[in-house]
This record gives C-alpha cells, sequence and structure tokens, in this order.
C-alpha cells in the first residue's frame, strides 16, 4: 500500500511538472534588429609598453549574455591609434523592448582587470561603444 501511494504521488508531481507553461520572454520583438558597433583605439603613445593585454566584449541584459568574444592577446604597444581602431559589428535580435550592457573588458598580465561598459536603451537600433584605451 504504501509503495502505491508514492507511486501515485510520483506519478502526479511529473504530470504537473510537464504540463508547467513558461511564459515567453518578455525582452522584445524576436524581429527587431540592435546594432552595436565595438570601436577600441589609444590616444596615448604606449610605443615602449611591452605588457600583455587581453580585451573581450560583451553585450548583455540583467539575466542574459547575448554576446561575447575575445581579441587575440596583445602587447600594449599594439593597440592601434585612432586613424587604425579596431571595429566590430555585431547585430542582436529580440532585446527590442530590453535596456542592454555593452563593453569591453581587458585584463593586463601581472596587473588586473577592468572595463568600460555603456548602455543602450531600449528601442535604440545603434549603439556605438567607442572606447579610447588610455
Amino acid at each position: 500500500m504504501k509503495i502505491l501511494f508514492i507511486s501515485i504521488v510520483t506519478m502526479f508531481s511529473l504530470t504537473l511538472a510537464s504540463c508547467s507553461k513558461t511564459n515567453p520572454s518578455t525582452d522584445g520583438d524576436p524581429g527587431i534588429e540592435r546594432k552595436f558597433r565595438f570601436q577600441l583605439y589609444t590616444n596615448e603613445d604606449f610605443s615602449n609598453e611591452t605588457s600583455v593585454i587581453k580585451f573581450s566584449i560583451f553585450i548583455r541584459n540583467a539575466r542574459t549574455t547575448f554576446f561575447d568574444s575575445s581579441f587575440a592577446s596583445m602587447q600594449i604597444k599594439d593597440i592601434p591609434d585612432a586613424a587604425h581602431k579596431i571595429v566590430i559589428e555585431k547585430t542582436v535580435f529580440g532585446t527590442g523592448n530590453s535596456d542592454l550592457a555593452a563593453g569591453f573588458n581587458y585584463e593586463i598580465q601581472n596587473v588586473g582587470n577592468s572595463w568600460y561598459i555603456d548602455t543602450s536603451r531600449a528601442g535604440n537600433v545603434l549603439k556605438v561603444i567607442d572606447y579610447a584605451f588610455q
């Protein structure tokens, strides 16, 4: 009798779990494109700085990271000037009704980590993240 009761309770629990519904995402219309242009350069003279730096870029909201990517490691002296900036464009979908954060993370070997973050308000279809490393 005890085994039958446990079996019935288990089956009932599984049935409830399998029938539960989740609400669709309210982050936005999946047809809305939002473009992000990441621009990395420096206005400083780092020609003698040989420390290694690693950059990564990201796009996220409070709950989800929509995009992240890392650059190849480079020496700080190799960060280009404004006339030769690194430009990367990324388009994300389904985020039209959501404020997003986007930016750069970087790590200097044997020194530490830091970041540059900007925001893109809901409905903004183009956001330029212009970062002059200092």
